[in-house]
């Protein structure tokens, strides 16, 4: 049996654990070869043996997405190698510090700006051409409800995914007209790492698992998904439309 996503290439950021990890052998499953980062070695190596134990393929990228000219590189060996990117997901980021704003130091916020915003739009800026050499190119970032909640103690991540939506947003609407679609996923609370440093007395098991949310990212980056510049909601499991505030 053919599988959907067989001969698409597809660049999963953060992929060493959490959702990106999940999300990552979804897309093998499904017939991907993988191009993964992420700045953790080892991670990315066990990610690579579940991939193979799926019968699935991987290109493993060590790579801190704050390294600009790496991104570069990257997109340049990705057109040389396959002239093409069918799937992005934008997944890599990270949380700060939990305190009030006052209390936050200025290189604690630019660092969590510098992962999840301007990596992303790095990212963009090289990977754009490449998705559109695609046939169904797709783009796939992972926000949360904080951004229009304006969550309290964790401003820098909220401010950074409100950032993200509205970059990514802003990209949709210059694709419109391309073959490339742009979306935004919420998975809201899910058992990973960060939700457990935020919120260390909750009970994880009464959590999804970044594997049940991976399944749900998938269909986004399939050729046959048509929708853009839409946000999918994963606790709902509603694909909604963003408007202007009432």
């Amino acid at each position: 049996m053919t599988k959907p996503l067989a001969d698409r290439i597809a660049l999963v950021t953060g992929a060493s654990r959490g959702i990106g990890y999940a999300t990552a052998i979804a897309l093998a499953k499904a017939g991907a070869h993988i191009v993964a980062t992420a700045r953790t070695q080892g991670g990315l190596e066990e990610l690579d043996d579940e991939i193979r134990k799926e019968g699935g393929s991987a290109t493993l990228v060590p790579l801190n997405l704050t390294d600009s000219d790496g991104i570069a590189r990257l997109g340049a060996g990705l057109h040389e190698r396959y002239g093409k990117l069918d799937i992005l997901v934008g997944n890599a980021g990270v949380l700060g510090s939990s305190s009030p704003i006052g209390h936050i130091e200025l290189k604690t916020f630019n660092d969590v700006m510098a992962v999840n915003v301007s990596a992303n739009f790095q990212l963009i800026r090289c990977m754009e051409p490449l998705l559109k050499q695609s046939d169904a190119g797709r783009a796939v970032f992972i926000t949360s409800g904080a951004a229009n909640k304006a969550t309290a103690y964790v401003s820098p991540y909220a401010a950074s995914k409100a950032a993200l939506e509205t970059l990514a947003r802003a990209w949709a609407q210059e694709t419109a007209n391309t073959k490339l679609r742009v979306n935004l996923f919420n998975p809201g609370p899910v058992r990973t790492r960060m939700r457990a440093t935020l919120m260390p007395g909750e009970d994880p098991a009464t959590l999804d698992t970044p594997e049940q949310v991976a399944e749900f990212i998938v269909p986004l980056c399939a050729p046959d998904w048509t929708e853009t510049g839409k946000f999918y909601d994963y606790k709902t499991r509603t694909l909604m439309s963003f408007r202007a505030p009432a």
